[in-house]
């Protein structure tokens, strides 16, 4: 016999598995990758409630100056980051920040500088499941300017730019690299692409933002450095005084 549904398994599907309700989540949703950052997020939160705790995913809701905010640890990897977001655009979210990490493809660029995101090029395996391979995955430009304006008054050094973003974190060679270089992009993640994209595909407005971690062409590794860790702190900041901005508070 045939499969019976077109699909086994929808985003639907799975936000009624976890019990979770549009009433439940807020307007905003802000995205770390790992579950402590998220945890960091929440810690800020006014009356934060757990929405659900779903294998080693969590969401979390409360207020922020008097506004409706929800967190959810999105994941570090596109799988994992395609089924998060699939939860936030399935419980009618309306604006999702990704705030994560990235290699910097810019000599330049150092350790603890911020990237906001103005395009992808996907290199994920989630993706070509979603959308055809000319598909443009852009994120929200209004969503993406009023971020890269708040990371800019709150002192913080930014670039904008592509990001490429790769699954494949130990095969980022010299000859693919230089080659996305010459696409355009400034540095590399393992999840704008599936993030930014289904978030485009259910209409959800989305940006992201990335704490340089390491720079793949001085060879630089900030993965112990203090100002690594103090941008990704300044990154909670960052999304959520964008909320502030974009309430008018």
């Amino acid at each position: 016999m045939e499969m019976k549904k077109e699909i086994h398994l929808t985003g639907r599907d799975l936000t009624g598995m976890v019990q979770l309700r549009p009433q439940d989540v807020g307007v905003y949703a802000i995205v770390p990758g790992p579950r402590d950052r998220m945890e960091a997020v929440a810690k800020k939160l006014q009356n934060a409630v757990r929405n659900f705790s779903f294998m080693e995913y969590a969401m979390d809701t409360g207020e922020y100056a008097g506004t409706k905010v929800t967190t959810i640890n999105g994941g570090r990897f596109s799988a994992d980051t395609a089924i998060t977001t699939e939860v936030i655009c399935n419980a009618l979210i309306k604006k999702a920040v990704r705030i994560g990490t990235c290699g910097a493809l810019d000599e330049n660029m150092k350790i603890g500088d911020l990237v906001v995101v103005d395009g992808v090029i996907r290199g994920d395996g989630v993706t070509p499941y979603y959308v055809a391979p000319d598909f443009k995955t852009i994120p929200d430009k209004d969503l993406t300017d009023t971020l890269a304006t708040v990371a800019k008054g709150l002192g913080a050094t930014i670039y904008r730019g592509t990001v490429w973003t790769t699954d494949a974190l130990l095969r980022e060679t010299r000859d693919i690299v230089e080659a996305k270089r010459k696409e355009g992009a400034i540095a590399v993640d393992m999840v704008s692409s599936a993030f930014l994209t289904i978030a485009q595909q259910y209409q959800v407005k989305a940006a992201a933002i990335l704490a340089v971690s390491d720079n793949l062409i001085t060879g630089e590794m900030g993965f112990v450095n203090p100002v690594y860790y103090m941008a990704e702190t300044r990154l909670v900041e960052i999304a959520l005084a964008l909320v502030k901005k974009l309430e008018g508070k």
